[in-house]
């Protein structure tokens, strides 16, 4: 599936700013089933110096710095991406999650997976999701079978419910009420697996939304997403899940990149001169080709 990706994030300031530095991860990343035919930042002021390069996990950043009085700040990315993730495998074949805890499998990119079972700053351990998600792992069962059952159960537990959280919502409140967005349910199931010593990575990008029957679809409506990928041992490596919409990623995801958490993957995070308080606006339109 082919798509155009336009996402513009526009901050307000109360006041002029007179010198910004940002870093920007808004670039999707190349990867063997997903091939960015075109991609542009623009940012409005335009940057008088930008710089390009990989983070820690690999993803593209760019950073700006802005050298002209601003009382708005905008960056967009305008991309044209091709994905098709491989077909999920029988998760009967897949190894007993015991197996694939800790990384212990062994193999290729094992010792990678491993730095994925550790807390992070917005992915906390914490005692009741631990045992939540290790309802979905009795002794012995396959890993990919536990993550289908646990997709299942957030689905039928927790409601989809914007404004009950905010980027700072630890996975504990989130539990509690039953409530959040994709960032939320992401979060907890990551702290989940990652208590059992099972690898899961934070991922950040795209999905594409659909209108309701009769409805045409609105410009600028779709969404930033996020979900899970899982290390599945040395044979089938990660796997993407999808917590928000119960289903394994195959071509309705666009991927900007993965980290621990949100926190490692920020769209735009940067340092001001001047400003005050700002308001962020955000237009995101994902559109198959």
């Amino acid at each position: 599936m082919r798509y155009r990706v336009e996402h513009v994030s526009t901050f307000a300031y109360a006041g002029q700013v007179d010198l910004a530095s940002h870093m920007v991860h808004l670039l999707p990343r190349p990867l063997p089933y997903q091939t960015v035919i075109a991609d542009a930042l623009i940012a409005d002021p335009a940057a008088g110096r930008q710089s390009d390069a990989l983070d820690h996990f690999g993803n593209r950043v760019s950073w700006l710095f802005l050298d002209v009085p601003h009382p708005q700040f905008s960056v967009t990315l305008r991309a044209e991406v091709e994905v098709e993730f491989p077909a999920p495998p029988d998760a009967d074949r897949t190894p007993a999650w015991e197996r694939v805890a800790t990384a212990r499998a062994g193999g290729a990119d094992s010792w990678q997976a491993a730095e994925f079972c550790f807390q992070s700053p917005m992915v906390a351990a914490d005692r009741d999701v631990a045992a939540y998600v290790a309802q979905s792992f009795p002794a012995g069962r396959r890993v990919l079978v536990g993550v289908v059952d646990l997709l299942a159960r957030i689905r039928k537990d927790f409601r989809f419910q914007s404004g009950v959280t905010t980027i700072a919502t630890p996975v504990s409140k989130v539990f509690a009420q039953k409530a959040g967005v994709c960032q939320d349910f992401s979060h907890m199931m990551i702290s989940g697996l990652r208590s059992l010593g099972i690898p899961a990575r934070y991922v950040s990008g795209y999905i594409r939304t659909k209108p309701p029957p009769g409805q045409q679809r609105r410009r600028g409506a779709d969404q930033s997403h996020a979900w899970v990928s899982v290390w599945c041992g040395p044979e089938f490596g990660w796997i993407d899940v999808d917590p928000t919409n119960n289903l394994i990623v195959r071509d309705e995801h666009v991927v900007l990149g993965w980290g621990r958490d949100y926190g490692d993957l920020s769209p735009v995070r940067g340092v001001i001169l001047g400003g005050g308080r700002h308001s962020l606006s955000v237009s995101v339109d994902l559109e198959a080709v």
